[in-house]
């Protein structure tokens, strides 16, 4: 029959008055660990030694210290860990039960491979009555026990669920656990308050991980004592980088993956590695999947949200919303924004208005992608590749008929014929013309802030009258006046319009394509209005490129008319120095009468 279950509460081994070791700090059915005068011990109990932390920092020596407990209750109580332990880093026991933890979960769905499980404090094992019940039934179910060495008071808890008719250790531990979570929700209410307190002192960061672009720091001296937030070098140089590529017209797309390509770190990442941590973790797969990976990607919903967040001008947010003062003022986070409200503004106008440019394939093989078309049906043509004996061949093609248009003459040619002449001719046109660029001093227009602290307003007046108690009638009336005074700020604030300088380069667009890759080159192209049509081949035609096959043509007005002031002068230049053989004007390449497919100068 196994011996009776003892619950233990001491601070040192007991003995008894004739120095045996107290039965009722330990025993077990079948495997004794009394140690009697003269007698050795019989069988050691096989133990799991289960560490905890909910933050791991570099400074904390917290699992150390558990390890150190947990060897001291097991020397007294003869459990023998051998290797067994379940080291579990930053994991919340509020928020993750024992059988969800990675190294702890795992041990538990192992039974038959250990004894005892040893835990520092009953708060390293479980914050709630729930998880206890489920733990206590467990413990019951495989009959084990469960050990703390730092009990109430310090002394050390000892709960024998090998008898499973004798409930008195699953009754204290739920005795226990009650208090637990009674423990946890008042540290949460503190915590909460404590937060909620910090979020209305400007500069003051209450903790956690800080918005991509700033690091946290120590608060200046003038503004008390704790910690505030300053640029993070390392992140702003990243995000200046960014907004200069999509100012220059680069895509979404094509930015990612550059970052991917240089393997700088994302957001998430960038945070991993300032704190010591390895990169990577989860995130969502399918439905109701979650996918591990080493390092998060750079993707395009991960750039809008970081251009498009009121952090980066040093703002406070909770909930997604900006926390502001008794006036309606958005509360600062920092001294120091990464963006003025003139640049956020600017950088926003681009996502609304779309002109981040067209989406980019990813294959650069396409060096005339969008710019040649087939002369039958008007459609884009596409870049292939095959082989034929054994030779990769490239060509462009007429796909319509993958979209359902049926093309009366389709054409194909080859790719290096046609992107040798496209290069030849648009540089012969405007190759020599000077570049510019413009110098853009962003205005300031109340009207994006005014926007969003209305529906903010909105948004606060539906939850008017659903208040119970008085402190959150005022509350609710406190911050429906401050937006109220923020909006009538907003609407006397005039607006300023933003200036434009343009002024040259000093370099020739020749020179610009020369530096540039395929699809830099490819932008050129675009933005000049540029237009390849290709008509069907004649007999022979597969020797070398046929001229009458192809029309070339620049759409952009600009560029148009900087085309033909080019050609002209250098049909003047050529009669002055030749007039022996005068050349008729207006011969060359046809440039288009419509700008039906050009892009923006």
């Amino acid at each position: 029959m196994a011996a009776a279950t003892q619950v233990s509460v001491d601070k040192e081994p007991l003995r008894s008055s004739e120095g045996m070791t107290s039965s009722s700090e330990i025993s077990q059915g079948g495997q004794s660990a009394h140690q009697t005068p003269g007698m050795e011990t019989v069988a050691r109990l096989r133990g799991v030694r289960a560490v905890r932390l909910s933050v791991m920092t570099d400074e904390t020596t917290s699992p150390e210290r558990q390890r150190e407990a947990d060897d001291i209750a097991a020397a007294a109580l003869g459990i023998d860990f051998d290797g067994g332990e379940a080291v579990d880093l930053d994991v919340s026991a509020s928020k993750v039960g024992p059988f969800d933890r990675p190294e702890l979960g795992a041990w538990l769905a192992r039974p038959a491979e250990f004894d005892v499980i040893v835990w520092w404090r009953f708060d390293r094992a479980i914050r709630s009555m729930s998880d206890m019940n489920d733990l206590a039934k467990w413990a019951r179910e495989h009959r084990k026990m469960l050990v703390f060495a730092e009990g109430i008071g310090g002394g050390r808890l000892v709960f024998d669920f090998r008898n499973p008719m004798d409930p008195m250790s699953e009754l204290m531990m739920m005795m226990l656990a009650f208090a637990a979570q009674v423990e946890s929700a008042s540290i949460r209410d503190r915590v909460l308050g404590a937060q909620a307190a910090m979020r209305k002192m400007a500069y003051r960061w209450r903790g956690g991980r800080p918005t991509y672009g700033y690091m946290i720091a120590d608060m200046p001296k003038e503004h008390g004592a704790g910690k505030t937030l300053v640029p993070d070098p390392a992140a702003v140089k990243v995000i200046e980088r960014i907004i200069r590529d999509l100012l220059s017209g680069k895509t979404i797309n094509k930015i990612c993956q550059e970052l991917k390509a240089e393997k700088v770190p994302t957001p998430r990442d960038h945070w991993s590695l300032s704190q010591g941590r390895a990169t990577g973790g989860k995130t969502g797969g399918a439905k109701g999947e979650t996918t591990l990976r080493d390092a998060f990607s750079w993707v395009p919903s991960v750039v809008r949200k970081l251009l498009t967040s009121p952090a980066l001008l040093g703002w406070k947010l909770h909930g997604g919303k900006p926390v502001r003062d008794a006036e309606g003022a958005p509360i600062m986070l920092t001294e120091a924004p990464i963006l003025t409200r003139e640049e956020f503004d600017a950088i926003g106008r681009l996502f609304e208005d779309r002109k981040l440019g067209p989406h980019d394939r990813v294959d650069q093989k396409s060096k005339l992608l969008r710019v040649i078309h087939c002369n039958g049906c008007g459609s884009r043509m596409y870049h292939m590749s095959n082989k034929r004996k054994g030779v990769q061949h490239a060509s462009y093609k007429c796909t319509a008929h993958l979209t359902g248009i049926v093309c009366p003459a389709p054409v194909a040619i080859r790719a290096d014929w046609v992107e040798e002449y496209v290069e030849r001719e648009f540089l012969a046109l405007i190759g020599d013309l000077q570049t510019q660029k413009t110098i853009v001093t962003p205005g300031y227009d109340p009207a994006p802030e005014l926007a969003a602290t209305l529906a903010e307003f909105n948004a606060h007046q539906e939850e008017k009258g659903r208040q119970k108690s008085a402190a959150a009638k005022r509350a609710w009336q406190e911050r429906a006046d401050a937006l109220d005074n923020r909006l009538v700020v907003l609407e006397e604030t005039p607006a300023r319009p933003e200036k434009r300088e343009v002024v040259p380069t000093g370099r020739t667009l020749r020179e610009v394509w020369a530096e540039s890759e395929d699809q830099g080159k490819r932008h050129l192209l675009l933005e000049a209005g540029a237009r390849l049509m290709i008509k069907k081949g004649t007999r022979g035609g597969w020797r070398t490129l046929d001229v009458s096959r192809v029309s070339f043509a620049l759409g952009n007005g600009f560029f148009r008319e900087a085309a033909d002031a080019l050609m002209a002068l250098r049909e003047e230049l050529a009669y002055e120095t030749r007039p022996e053989a005068p050349q008729a004007r207006g011969t060359g390449l046809r440039l288009s009468e419509t700008d039906d497919y050009a892009t923006a100068a």
